[in-house]
């Protein structure tokens, strides 16, 4: 599937989520710096993370929203100065990144971001705007409110992904209502399947993948880690992988000779 946004080509994409954190000098450091800069000597092009912002406003590349799973801080990011955060120890001796910072130390890098906490709306647009990057990103988010922000600050200028309501639109809902409510998003970042009320509902359908691409959207999977089923989606059609794996993604395109990386 083709589309105008230069982040969104040529497909399939391939993306390292957290910086690719199942790939073997990555464990234990994901969305560091090492992380991303071991990705983009793999040949990565594109990077996935998530945001989150500090207490006095800083914004930064970390997944979840304490400190203490991976690192040797604890608290909530929210509720923490970044002169506090920065102090804060994965593997005893990487630091959380700011965006910025990533953006630094790997110019030319396309980053998928996950705004992942209230308030990361405004600050990951001024970092975008103000380094004139709107073709490097794609913007995405389980929060309608999030997204829905985003695209009034952007004003359209960056490519963003569809949040829960307008990806259960597309899978759940009759044909008819797809056409008729139509998510902005240029792209679909799903799960293969879904779990609603304990019942397991297949997300990346045939059904699914025709109506994006009908619609000039593509349709991203995630996480996927596994060769079989890398191989399964991409005869499947979908425009893109997010992978922990990114060795192994970058053996499967490769094989393929569908690589679209460095």
């Amino acid at each position: 599937m083709s589309s105008s946004r230069p982040y969104l080509k040529p497909t399939p994409l391939a993306l390292a989520h957290r910086g690719g954190a199942l790939y073997g000098p990555n464990v234990g450091l994901e969305n560091t710096v090492t992380a991303f800069r071991n990705a983009v000597a793999l040949g990565y092009t594109h990077l996935e993370t998530d945001v989150h912002v500090t207490a006095d406003g800083q914004l930064v590349a970390f997944h979840d929203d304490r400190l203490d799973r991976v690192t040797d801080g604890t608290g909530l990011i929210r509720e923490l100065p970044w002169s506090e955060v920065r102090q804060a120890r994965i593997r005893g001796h990487e630091r959380i990144p700011l965006l910025t910072e990533v953006l630094e130390e790997l110019p030319g890098v396309r980053l998928n971001i996950d705004l992942k906490a209230a308030d990361t709306a405004e600050p990951t647009w001024e970092v975008i705007r103000s380094r004139g990057l709107m073709d490097d990103f794609c913007i995405g988010s389980f929060s309608q409110r999030l997204i829905t922000r985003f695209r009034r600050l952007s004003a359209g200028r960056v490519a963003t992904a569809a949040s829960r309501p307008g990806t259960a639109l597309m899978v759940l809902g009759p044909r008819w209502v797809s056409r008729m409510l139509r998510t902005p998003a240029e792209v679909f970042q799903v799960p293969t399947v879904i779990t609603p009320r304990g019942r397991t509902v297949a997300v990346v359908t045939p059904k699914l993948v025709e109506l994006a691409h009908r619609y000039g959207k593509q349709v991203h999977v995630w996480t996927i880690d596994d060769a079989t089923e890398m191989e399964r989606l991409l005869d499947l059609g979908v425009d893109g992988i997010v992978s922990d794996r990114i060795d192994v993604l970058k053996d499967v395109l490769t094989g393929r000779g569908e690589w679209t990386g460095n």
